[in-house]
């Protein structure tokens, strides 16, 4: 998440920097360096800001769980923790999911392809 992403975040949750420090367990002074850019968004605090923008629009009540969306065959399902915990609608939240038939190691790696995809797209989306 880059320091644009970041302040468009906070201000579609309607906070404050004050208020948004206070969500995220952080300083003001943290929030004003992201949205700086003068220090990158620790992978963290981008997981949970997506979660505040999905718990407020309703964790896409319009979108099918992400097996459906990539259209999983059973075998990788069964591998898969999104759908060991049925969180198909919060796949992108869940560490070690297997989106295009590999399990990404890292947050960054798994953001940019969870970005692109309509489970997480469809709630970044403005609205």
């Amino acid at each position: 998440m880059d320091r644009k992403e970041f302040v468009m975040a906070r201000k579609r949750l309607g906070k404050t920097q004050k208020q948004m420090a206070n969500l995220l367990g952080t300083s003001v002074k943290a929030v004003s360096s992201y949205e700086q850019g003068w220090r990158a968004v620790p992978a963290h605090v981008e997981r949970q800001i997506y979660f505040l923008i999905s718990s407020k629009r309703g964790i896409a009540e319009n979108v099918d769980p992400c097996w459906v969306v990539k259209n999983c065959p059973e075998e990788r399902r069964k591998c898969c923790p999104a759908w060991e915990f049925n969180a198909g609608k919060l796949c992108w939240f869940i560490s070690g999911t297997i989106c295009e038939c590999n399990e990404r190691k890292n947050w960054t790696e798994k953001i940019k392809i969870c970005k692109n995809c309509r489970v997480l797209g469809s709630l970044l989306k403005a609205g």
